[in-house]
């Protein structure tokens, strides 16, 4: 599997009762390709993964993945807390059609390295699709150690990771630790994804790409032809929308973004609620600003 380029951490689409959307969804998804993604990565952290129960996450993908029609991968969040619940999640995703699987590691508590290891390996053992690690260290409490990830990529089917620990060299160091093996590594901050690509990543996976779609694919896109000058311009075009970001909890001011750049993605999912009305005016200066 070629893991490259944009890969969009699309948010979850819910109606104004907090349930899936699938009209709704259907519409981000084509828009989301016609506007050049390279992949298309559902149920992660923007796409609110934590407040679905597994018929949600199930009945979700399945959308998705019909709608998507193979032009590009669909990459599955099955992650959680028990081994053997996503051990069941992923087969379940893997008999639908998903391409890959992403695997967050265990929250709550914090696993050793030596346990992350083994929930790993057992779950690439049940499934013959491709899975993607997921470090995001602020919100689980542990980050995967990069002799970690040197032991999980000799793994034949684990093929890559997306870190979210916004960390530069934490990336550098996992591009180092898996030279050896066929594996990708992608930036989850989407402060870095320039940073990343200069020092070996594969790509990125962009929660801004929701909304600046054809911008972070022209960071991916400038850099592989070395245009570098449009690289970083579009690179930084990205903050505008990152400031903006901060002033709700994730991802309720990304998917109100949307909403009022007629992208009808509904809310979030309770207790996250809608941004409160002082930050509306701010929305829509940005949004002028990227003429959305």
């Amino acid at each position: 599997m070629d893991v490259r380029g944009i890969i969009v951490a699309m948010v979850t689409p819910f109606d104004e009762n907090q349930k899936i959307d699938f009209q709704a969804t259907k519409q981000l998804v084509n828009k989301l390709i016609a506007d050049g993604v390279y992949g298309v990565f559902i149920l992660g952290t923007n796409g609110e993964f934590h407040l679905l129960n597994n018929q949600e996450k199930v009945e979700f993908a399945k959308c998705v993945i019909d709608e998507t029609r193979k032009r590009v991968p669909v990459y599955v969040g099955t992650g959680g807390n028990s081994t053997a619940e996503v051990i069941e999640l992923s087969k379940q995703m893997e008999a639908l059609g998903a391409d890959a699987l992403s695997v967050i590691t265990p929250y709550f508590l914090v696993p050793s390295q030596e346990e992350l290891i083994c929930h790993y390996k057992a779950v690439a053992a049940a499934v013959k699709i491709p899975i993607v690690l997921y470090n995001i260290p602020k919100n689980t409490g542990i980050n995967i150690a990069i002799e970690t990830v040197a032991e999980l990529a000799k793994v034949k089917n684990i093929i890559g990771i997306k870190d979210s620990s916004g960390n530069i060299d934490n990336i550098e160091g996992y591009i180092n630790a898996s030279k050896d093996q066929e594996f990708a590594v992608l930036s989850g901050s989407d402060s870095l994804i320039l940073k990343a690509l200069k020092v070996g990543a594969k790509g990125a996976i962009a929660a801004t790409a929701n909304l600046l779609t054809k911008n972070d694919v022209a960071i991916y896109e400038n850099f592989i032809n070395n245009k570098m000058e449009e690289a970083e311009a579009a690179q930084q075009k990205i903050e505008m929308l990152r400031s903006v970001l901060k002033l709700a909890t994730v991802p309720s001011l990304l998917k109100k973004s949307l909403v009022l750049s007629n992208m009808p993605v509904g809310p979030c999912r309770l207790p996250v609620t809608e941004p409160k009305a002082e930050a509306i005016p701010k929305i829509k200066e940005m949004l002028k600003y990227y003429g959305l």
